[in-house]
């Protein structure tokens, strides 16, 4: 969409933050809480988690129209979750170098093409976590990938592009950066964004 169309706008009185406290502060978010006022004019007791990270998440694509998924146990849910290569990245730091060492860290791939292809707001209601998602093309074996994680025992699949799509959308893969970003490059070869050959691979 090159154009903002005018229903795009914002209405009425915003949040009008009050004084805050930090409950709880780690390497990675830090907890406040505080007193805001809402736009109805009404105080309202209103906890915040903000993120030091900026999440990054690609979508690795193969000519063969095959997609690298990983798999890692997650603690919040206390589940196995496979998910395409995702990350954060200090807030200071480009979000594309955070992308290209999550990938190479992760799956020990690098991608001759770089493309951004969505922003998003990850649980904006009480969390101020956004989102770069990358697609990465023309994928190689790294020459040398950047020290693992020491807490994270992954595993990898290739797979086809529309058999992890259709996982998504069936709720195997519910981590919500791998149905968006797969939702999108299945978007991105239906309007014709991608090169013809990748589509026809991705789709067929």
């Amino acid at each position: 969409m090159s154009d903002k169309p005018a229903w795009l706008t914002s209405h009425g009185t915003p949040w009008k933050p009050g004084a805050e406290r930090v409950a709880f502060e780690s390497g990675w978010i830090t907890v406040t809480d505080q007193i805001a006022i809402a736009p109805t004019g009404r105080p309202s007791p209103y906890g915040l988690v903000r993120f030091k990270n900026l999440a990054v998440a690609v979508l690795p694509i193969h000519d063969d129209g095959t997609v690298v998924l990983v798999g890692q146990h997650r603690f919040p849910f206390g589940e196995y979750s496979w998910e395409l290569p995702e990350g954060g990245a200090p807030l200071a730091e480009d979000p594309l170098a955070g992308a290209k060492r999550e990938l190479a860290e992760e799956t020990g791939l690098m991608a001759a093409d770089w493309r951004e292809i969505m922003r998003a707001q990850l649980s904006n209601s009480v969390t101020d976590e956004r989102m770069v998602g990358y697609l990465a093309l023309g994928l190689s074996p790294a020459p040398a990938a950047p020290d693992a994680d020491e807490t994270e025992a992954i595993a990898l699949a290739r797979v086809p592009f529309r058999e992890a799509l259709a996982a998504a959308t069936a709720g195997y893969l519910p981590d919500m950066l791998t149905v968006a970003m797969l939702l999108r490059g299945h978007h991105m070869a239906v309007e014709g964004a991608l090169p013809g050959a990748l589509a026809r691979a991705m789709l067929g």
